[in-house]
């Protein structure tokens, strides 16, 4: 497939139009629109990725298994520690960031000053051609104005040649050598213009295609400037999602070592504060001092019975009553 130019395809009939120019300067326009957008999503970039590793390098500083022990807490330290890491690999991030907006503005600047010496250069050019050419207008159509004001006189002359007036035949010969001198002096000027439109139309040509070949040759640079930009950015990128995984890979490592029942013991050893559990308590009698080896007595009221009717009283002999003294082993107020 043959290559396409600028130079070629950008022409048109009328040689005081600029349709074909005025293209190409568009097409410029929109490719330095397009590098500027595409430094200023670079700039807001990078500056999401410093907040971004603001807080998170604030919140790397924070409190997180302060009180834990052993190995959580060794793991809990690097999983700070690489927080902080994964921060400051962010914010380099950003200044990464910005100076690659910055090479890309540099670019587009340096191409915005190679483009306004041709463009003045060409802008000057099609003012002399739109100039000269108007002149060259002119001239045409005063030179076919005397050339029809010629023909008149000599029609005029030729008329009159065989009148007895001898001062008319001579007043219109002197009118048709008059008319004679003016067309020549007009064909004079006429060529002397379209020589000189000629000469500026050369120079247009040239510069024309000269300023098609540098504005190709600045597309090129530019479109090959761009995709090297977004393709280092995105390099970037993903080169600080592997940084963040080698720096995360250091938290879990640090995990796997990471004993459960290593850290139970080390809690119990450390914080331990007897084997044995405390003794039941027991039932004393005030009055005895005894205590019972069985549980003490329940703290709950009795349960309520319903009481029956009132049994009918038992007869007996009181000198059978059996009452115990103070002094007794079993005594109790409770009468048997």
């Amino acid at each position: 497939m043959r290559n396409l130019h600028f130079k070629d395809f950008f022409w048109y009939s009328d040689l005081t139009s600029t349709v074909g120019y005025d293209a190409i300067i568009q097409y410029l326009n929109d490719g330095k629109r397009t590098c500027k957008e595409v430094e200023d999503f670079m700039k807001a970039r990078a500056s999401i990725e410093e907040r971004y590793a603001k807080d998170l390098l604030g919140l790397s500083k924070k409190v997180c298994g302060h009180n834990e022990m052993n190995t959580l807490k060794r793991s809990l330290d690097v999983f700070k520690l690489q927080t902080e890491h994964v921060s400051l690999s962010h914010l380099q991030l950003a200044q990464n960031m910005r100076e690659e907006a910055k090479k890309l503005e540099d670019f587009r600047e340096r191409q915005k000053d190679a483009r306004k010496k041709i463009e003045q250069q060409m802008d000057a050019l099609h003012k002399q051609k739109s100039s000269q050419f108007k002149k060259t207008m002119d001239s045409k159509k005063t030179y076919e104005q005397k050339c029809r004001d010629k023909e008149e006189a000599d029609q005029n002359m030729n008329r009159n040649t065989n009148t007895n007036n001898t001062k008319l035949v001579e007043k219109l010969h002197t009118k048709a050598q008059q008319a004679k001198q003016n067309a020549e002096e007009a064909d004079r000027l006429y060529q002397q213009h379209v020589t000189t439109l000629g000469k500026i139309r050369d120079d247009w040509l040239k510069e024309h295609i000269n300023a098609c070949e540098i504005f190709e040759k600045q597309s090129i640079e530019r479109i090959n400037f761009l995709r090297n930009t977004v393709w280092t950015h995105l390099n970037q990128l993903s080169q600080q999602c592997v940084t963040s995984d080698e720096l995360y890979e250091e938290v879990r490592r640090s995990l796997e070592q990471c004993d459960i029942q290593e850290d139970i013991e080390h809690f119990v050893n450390l914080r331990r504060t007897g084997d044995k559990p405390p003794a039941p308590v027991v039932y004393e009698n005030f009055y005895t001092g005894q205590r019972s080896p069985g549980p003490p007595p329940s703290r709950l009221p009795p349960p309520v019975i319903r009481r029956g009717p009132l049994p009918e009283p038992i007869q007996s002999n009181r000198d059978d009553a059996h009452h115990s003294v103070l002094l007794d082993g079993d005594y109790s107020v409770i009468q048997y």
